[in-house]
């Protein structure tokens, strides 16, 4: 044994309470984000070994370069689907997704729903994704990723519906504004109380393993949401089973007020969970669609070829409010969004098809003016079915069904006392 003692304390012990870098007031600061050249990022043969390919959730997979190019490994594993017509559709499901988020902030702004969120800044991950999903396969979702209804194409009319909570819609009234379930587009059932998601999207592609089926799950969550306890039991059931599951985080830098330091995403990136529980993870430039469509293949192929479980962390940044319920101006500064390291995924990948001669200025214009009249004239119709503020809404007795395969017995009196 060594003859040297242990330092003795020299004063009470403390804890450490993270602060985020800027506060209203002050200059953004976006320092802490380390942005790598795009194309400088390895990309691994789908069945490489977990560890093996760690340094992935420590860099940033980017595709697109600033000056719009497509280059490196992550671009020639997209290989056909780097196409002109699949780009260009995929431009424009972030435009729809765009419009459709502004169309109802003005609608809960002028009363005719109650709630709403938007993903503006986050379009291009829920949109790309979509993109490697097939006619089955079952989506886990938050209430920001309306684009993977959107991209799917799922009926707007629908979705402006439920957010009016009218006669037509498909809920019936049992969800907030926004909580959408859509089972023939994958479309899970949304939770409010996030994470709940994760464990949910393990166990439904046990189920699809167990059953013999070939669909795979996707689970989604934000970054303060991996701070519950649904969210690791979700990351242990997948790495004991080895479930077809792609588990994505999307790191907009924001839980409502609280910053990604209070979920432990300035101790190390969340892509490095993985690690911990033995599968892989990549960390991904949630604002290049071409790097989400990389990423979302590689992941998605190796769901579907048995070879388990990916975790995919999406940097990105929360443009808009976390609800409109939120006040960001009081937690973060007004600046911020313009200093976002990352860019706009609408316009990033706009330059890069203009960059191939596939697009124009012009275009966009022309094609951003249809889209607005064609969500005005879906929203219009919709409003036809009423809205929060007017119209009718779905039939009040309806509350009793559809929550319990057998109505129990006090549920059933209070049906009786309703209908007297």
């Amino acid at each position: 044994m060594s003859d040297d003692k242990m330092p003795e304390a020299t004063g009470p012990l403390s804890i450490s309470i993270p602060e985020p870098p800027t506060r209203p007031g002050d200059a953004p600061d976006f320092s802490y984000i380390e942005v790598p050249k795009a194309g400088a990022v390895d990309c691994p043969p789908v069945d490489t070994k977990p560890e093996v390919m760690r340094d992935l959730a420590y860099s940033i997979v980017r595709v697109l370069s600033r000056k719009g190019e497509a280059v490196g490994p992550w671009a020639e594993f997209l290989g056909d689907d780097l196409n002109d017509e699949s780009l260009l559709r995929g431009l424009k499901d972030m435009m729809k997704t765009r419009v459709f988020d502004a169309r109802m902030l003005t609608a809960q702004r002028q009363g005719k729903t109650s709630f709403y969120t938007q993903c503006l800044g986050e379009e291009a991950i829920a949109t790309g994704f979509q993109r490697m999903m097939r006619k089955g396969d079952m989506n886990f979702p938050t209430y920001r990723q309306q684009g993977l209804l959107i991209a799917g194409g799922c009926s707007m009319f629908d979705m402006i519906c439920q957010i009016y909570s009218n006669e037509k819609d498909n809920l019936d009234g049992h969800q907030l504004p926004c909580l959408y379930s859509f089972k023939d587009h994958g479309f899970f059932s949304i939770s409010g109380n996030l994470g709940t998601q994760y464990v949910q999207a393990v166990g439904w592609a046990m189920a699809s393993a167990i059953s013999g089926d070939d669909k795979i799950a996707s689970a989604w969550i934000g970054d303060g949401s991996t701070a519950e306890t649904d969210f690791h039991s979700g990351m242990l059931f997948a790495s004991v089973y080895q479930p077809p599951v792609v588990l994505n985080i999307v790191n907009n830098q924001w839980a409502i007020s609280s910053f990604n330091g209070l979920a432990g995403g300035r101790n190390a990136p969340f892509a490095a969970r993985a690690h911990g529980y033995g599968f892989p993870s990549l960390r991904v430039d949630g604002n290049d669609y071409l790097a989400v469509l990389a990423a979302s293949k590689w992941a998605t192929e190796r769901a579907r070829r048995n070879l388990g479980p990916t975790l995919i962390e999406w940097v990105t940044y929360r443009v808009a409010a976390h609800s409109t319920s939120d006040d960001p101006s009081a937690y973060r500064p007004k600046e911020e969004s313009d200093a976002w390291p990352l860019g706009d995924p609408l316009e990033r990948l706009k330059l890069h098809l203009i960059k191939k001669g596939a697009w124009s200025e012009e275009r966009h214009t022309q094609a951003m003016a249809e889209i607005e009249s064609e969500v005005i004239a879906v929203q219009k119709e919709a409003e036809k079915y009423g809205t929060l503020n007017r119209g009718k809404g779905p039939d009040p007795e309806k509350m009793f069904e559809g929550v319990y395969k057998e109505m129990p017995d006090h549920l059933v009196r209070q049906r009786l006392e309703f209908e007297a």
